[in-house]
């Protein structure tokens, strides 16, 4: 796997090296070692599949608060995302700025999200399907977010939201 820093500290992008033949190909999705090597804290407690019926779909921005905060390691399986990741860190020094990639099935690459960010992503395709792995159960009382058009972070989304939960959509302006 290649491991490519983004430009908020601490988040990478994992792009895969498949070893191919007649019958299509095979490549690793996950190393400990390697994550370790890297100084990437992740242990796997959790998986979970979005399925997103129409193109135009937000979900987000998500995270979970202290002591329940995770890190997500997330790829796009069939279809494509604009995959969006806020540093919520108050002593990062990229506090308040976002990244934005497009994951796709064709291009095979995952993100790994450090505790501390808000996650979402917006569909650009029919039935999309995104794979999370996440380093800590699913903890209710814990799970939160931040507005996905909130000023302080301004999000430049690619394309149209035609789908957002009530939730998603109301959540307070973010204040520092």
């Amino acid at each position: 796997m290649k491991y490519e820093p983004l430009p908020l500290q601490g988040a990478f992008l994992i792009e895969l090296e498949p070893t191919a033949d007649e019958r299509g190909f095979f490549a690793r999705t996950f190393c400990r070692e390697e994550f370790s090597a890297r100084g990437l804290n992740f242990t796997i407690e959790q998986c979970g599949v979005s399925f997103n019926s129409r193109k135009g779909t937000l979900r987000g921005m998500h995270f979970q608060k202290n002591p329940h905060e995770e890190v997500k390691v997330v790829r796009c399986t069939h279809g494509s995302i604009y995959d969006v990741i806020i540093d919520l860190r108050p002593d990062s020094v990229t506090f308040t700025r976002w990244a934005g990639i497009e994951l796709n099935a064709a291009n095979h690459k995952a993100i790994y999200i450090p505790e501390g960010f808000a996650h979402g992503f917006l569909t650009l395709a029919e039935k999309t399907e995104v794979l999370y792995q996440m380093s800590q159960p699913f903890h209710p009382e814990s799970a939160t977010g931040v507005r996905w058009d909130d000023p302080v972070f301004a999000i430049n989304w690619p394309d149209a939201i035609d789908v957002i939960s009530e939730r998603d959509n109301s959540y307070p302006d973010f204040r520092p």
